[in-house]
């Protein structure tokens, strides 16, 4: 790859939300060394529709006026970041593959004129691309821009999405073999995109240590009350009902607390019968420490399928880093975490971690916990990925 002036990052989300995003963290920290970029995430007029009506958040002023459409967004590191708010986009994912692509490309055209203007403002010339899961749009886009190179960013298993999947799946497949390599977030995506892109690497999930690390300075100062087991994110049909079910009725003494979006209603319909299950709605990142310091221990109840067994969750450092333990199912290889947490895949098995958990107030283990995070935090994770750009 020859030399590039800047990064211009295609995202499949918005820059700002509810949760910790890998796409948005990554961009954050190559932004210390490099010129970043973010095109934000591409609204339709379904979607314009839904946020004039009050139905969905969307940044309404933004894609109306095009006023605040390129903004700079200052970081905690003290770099800058430009994200861009492309025009609305058609809404398209319905349709059938055929009309599908022929509509596709015209909202690629409208995004490919926004975005050569904003790159003659901001003197972008030689740009590399890196697409965050988003190989519909980065497809016809290729050699579209003057890029200098184009990665693609795989963090999930796209064919498994109803959304991304319809026709993302099908658009991976070439996308993979053009691009010039692909970064994915776990052994097992990697193992399965490099049967395609032979230049594959894998850099792994991070964690905003500073951010996260404050939880556990507060607990230090006021610890909890009670005992409380805390699942951080968004709990959907990955969560193992039956496993959690099993807990809460048999630690009535002890309060499990959901911090996030919950759609998956079949959770909330039987766990609301219990008196000590709380569902507590999203949190802006920042919020989130007070609320983890509230806990006393932490789960990743995944059930174990073709899907999760790709994931390199999240919130794993992140509950590392409050020096939390951590009582995961054996849903994805975690042998990264070999002696730092505890799986078990029963419900029995799970409880009895839990209470071990609960229990645990070793300072050592601790320290082991908040070690292992801090060994994955986000700027690792820039290295990690300047490192491969190095080699391709």
């Amino acid at each position: 790859m020859t030399n590039f002036d800047s990064i211009i990052c295609v995202g499949q989300t918005p820059w700002e939300g509810d949760f910790q995003k890998a796409i948005v963290q990554l961009m954050g920290e190559l932004a210390v060394r490099h010129r970043v970029l973010y095109v934000d995430y591409q609204y339709t007029l379904k979607d314009l529709a839904m946020g004039l009506l009050n139905k969905q958040s969307v940044p309404v002023r933004s894609l109306t006026s095009r006023t605040n459409a390129l903004i700079t967004k200052k970081l905690a590191t003290g770099a800058e970041v430009w994200v861009w708010q492309p025009p609305v986009m058609l809404p398209v994912n319905w349709l059938q593959p055929a009309m599908h692509d022929r509509l596709i490309q015209t909202n690629v055209d409208m995004l490919v004129r926004g975005l050569r203007s904003v790159m003659n403002q901001l003197g972008m010339r030689q740009p590399l691309v890196i697409n965050g899961m988003n190989p519909v749009f980065g497809l016809p886009m290729l050699g579209k821009l003057n890029e200098r190179g184009t990665i693609y960013y795989c963090f999930d298993e796209i064919t498994v999405s109803n959304w991304m999947g319809r026709h993302g799946g099908r658009y991976e497949i070439d996308y993979l073999r053009r691009v010039n390599a692909v970064v994915t977030t776990s052994d097992a995506l990697n193992n399965t995109k490099s049967q395609l892109q032979p230049k594959a690497f894998c850099v792994k999930n991070g964690v905003n240590f500073e951010l996260f690390h404050q939880a556990r300075l507060l607990a230090d100062e006021q610890p909890p009350s009670r005992p409380v087991v805390g699942y951080l994110g968004t709990a959907d049909n990955r969560v193992n009902i039956d496993l959690i079910e099993h807990s809460v009725r048999t630690m009535p003494d002890v309060v499990f607390r959901f911090v996030g979006e919950v759609p998956e209603e079949k959770l909330t319909q039987r766990l609301s019968v219990y008196p000590n299950v709380e569902f507590v709605p999203p949190h802006q990142p920042h919020q989130l420490p007070a609320l983890l310091a509230q806990m006393t221990a932490t789960i990743i109840p995944y059930v174990c399928n073709a899907h999760t067994k790709t994931i390199y969750p999240l919130k794993i450092n992140e509950y590392l880093a409050a020096g939390l333990p951590v009582v995961s199912t054996s849903f994805a290889n975690l042998n990264d975490f070999t002696g730092i947490i505890e799986l078990a895949d029963t419900p029995e098995a799970f409880a009895d971690a839990l209470r071990r958990a609960l229990n645990d107030t070793n300072l050592t283990t601790r320290n082991q916990r908040v070690a292992t995070a801090r060994a994955n935090s986000w700027a690792r994770r820039a290295e990690e990925f300047e490192a491969v750009i190095a080699q391709v």
